[in-house]
């Protein structure tokens, strides 16, 4: 007689937190709020170069851009952050015009050292200017082709732990190296990761909402399995991109029974997709789940004048009011129009203010969801298997 199943019984929360605290023995990720940021810090002080320039793609960019765009314009900067990611012609010459290539340090980062992206544009930059140890640095494995390259031309590189996966690394010296360099508060960052570390494995309010979602997200998966990120904020879009890229790598897997598994992310900008997503939402077919990220605190006195305006008198009630408060109130109406209808599982997540501590906390949780909603799925969060497969295609046609 023989027997075969793909039935994924129900883990307990304990059993779910015991595996969580086993891996994380062997995954690195969950450590990096409280590495030691002084190399960085001390790198930091002596760059001279007004832009630095990341040269990288996905997991290498990702969550440095979130971060950024995120604070940017809260932030006194001295120095500017650019991103050269994409292999798209037109996008890398418009962003080199725009930057002075004799004041720039490049930092190329690739967890592999051989990322066909990022290898072709670190090539077209040394067609503009010589990159060397003066205006060069690297972010790769210890014993990456990127890294004996970088040994052989004197240029200063930064580790990426074997056991950090790049949509992982945020807060390694991927993220925080350039970030440090442009002013951001790095230790700042880190402290806010390690408040939603100490909440987790503490086993405080924290932890038990988040088991909760992440269960709700897996259990329910067959019929809500569109997650939509609802951000109010549009300082919040670095963010969705990254969300994105970390809920699809990591989830969109087959199971150990052979079963695929994924949960789709939705990244959308309120009050922008109000006007358009939140319709599908409101009206479409009731396979989407919905989390409205707001901001607090926007530390931004921006106010509607008290101006008349012939024929629209009727919108006078608007005068005075704070953009912040108004866009607060647009988040508040969806999520109560949404509560209402009864049927969109719907949370909502209030982040303090455009501060460092906000933005990691916010990060940190969506990275320990990822592995709580991988756990129950019974898939590997850390692998990549349907990326790697394109990458061999692609090396292949042009070896040709």
């Amino acid at each position: 007689m023989h027997y075969r199943d793909n039935f994924n019984p129900t883990i307990s929360d304990e059993d779910i937190f015991n595996a969580i605290e086993k891996e994380k023995q062997n995954i690195g990720y969950y450590n990096l709020p409280f590495m030691d940021t002084a190399a960085f810090k001390a790198y930091a002080k002596q760059v001279q170069q007004k832009n630095i320039v990341v040269i990288g793609i996905g997991g290498s960019t990702l969550g440095t851009y979130a971060i950024y765009k995120f604070l940017k314009h809260s932030r006194q900067l001295e120095k500017k952050l650019f991103f050269l990611e994409t292999t798209d012609p037109i996008d890398i010459k418009s962003k080199i015009e725009t930057i002075d290539l004799n004041d720039t340090l490049f930092i190329v980062i690739s967890k592999s050292g051989t990322t066909i992206e990022t290898v072709s544009i670190f090539k077209y930059i040394n067609s503009l200017v010589q990159c060397d140890k003066r205006n060069t640095l690297v972010i790769t494995e210890n014993d990456s082709k990127l890294k004996a390259y970088a040994d052989a031309h004197e240029m200063l590189s930064f580790e990426i732990p074997k056991n950090v996966g790049g949509r992982f690394s945020v807060f390694s010296a991927v993220g925080l190296l350039p970030l440090a360099i442009v002013g951001i508060d790095i230790d700042e960052l880190l402290l806010g990761a390690q408040k939603v570390h100490n909440d987790f494995f503490d086993k405080k309010d924290f932890y038990t909402r988040i088991l909760k979602k992440a269960r709700f997200l897996v259990e329910y998966k067959y019929s809500f399995n569109i997650n939509v990120v609802f951000s109010y904020s549009s300082r919040l879009e670095g963010f969705n991109k990254w969300y994105i890229q970390l809920w699809g790598e990591s989830l969109g897997k087959v199971d150990i029974n052979s079963t695929r598994q994924g949960l789709t992310p939705i990244g959308i900008i309120g009050p922008i997709d109000q006007h358009s997503f939140l319709q599908l939402i409101v009206e479409g077919r009731r396979d989407k789940t919905v989390t409205v990220i707001k901001v607090e605190n926007f530390d931004n006195d921006l106010k509607i004048p008290d101006i008349q305006l012939k024929g629209l008198e009727e919108l006078d009630y608007l005068h005075g009011v704070a953009f912040s408060d108004l866009i607060n109130k647009q988040a508040d109406a969806t999520i109560e129009s949404i509560n209402n209808l009864g049927d969109i599982p719907c949370d909502v997540i209030t982040i303090d203010g455009v501060c460092e501590n906000s933005i990691s906390a916010l990060m940190y949780e969506y990275e320990l969801l990822t592995s709580l909603c991988a756990k129950f799925m019974y898939i590997d969060a850390y692998n990549q298997p349907g990326v790697e497969a394109g990458k061999i295609i692609l090396k292949k046609k042009l070896q040709k």
